[in-house]
């Protein structure tokens, strides 16, 4: 068997990438407020949801606290925390805050594993977890 002379090319998939899927919000003080649909990228190594100013204040989300944050060049910043925030996925539902950054929706690890969703990167694309189709699952240990 021919081996690599790269052993990158190994572990290298190229039609992996980022994943984006389609999320419903709305903040449940107002019930009557209609959901906003948004393309999110999943990120597992993302702890936190994070949604652009605009959509803060289309879901008229109130600011509860400041995280710092390090971003992906190692720099940090002082970013809002607001909410409340549910977040809706085929039969699954969320409920949380998101730190308002950047220009695009970004679904983390915290409210994947809320929702029990999982991330496929063979098929780029997030589901429920298939272990717990009808209902999420959580470990309470």
């Amino acid at each position: 068997m021919r081996q690599p002379s790269d052993p990158f090319s190994l572990c290298y998939n190229p039609r992996m990438g980022p994943v984006f899927t389609t999320l419903f919000l709305r903040n449940p003080r107002y019930p009557d407020q209609q959901f906003l649909e948004v393309e999110a990228m999943a990120d597992t190594g993302a702890v936190h949801m994070c949604i652009p100013q605009h959509i803060a204040i289309q879901l008229r989300l109130e600011q509860y606290d400041q995280k710092e944050v390090t971003v992906a060049d190692g720099s940090k910043r002082l970013v809002p925390y607001m909410g409340p925030i549910e977040i809706r996925f085929k039969n699954r539902v969320g409920l949380g805050g998101a730190l308002v950054m950047g220009d695009q929706v970004l679904l983390g690890a915290i409210p994947m594993e809320d929702m029990d969703l999982v991330v496929s990167p063979k098929d780029r694309k997030i589901d429920v977890n298939p272990a717990s189709p009808n209902v999420a699952c959580s470990t309470v240990k």
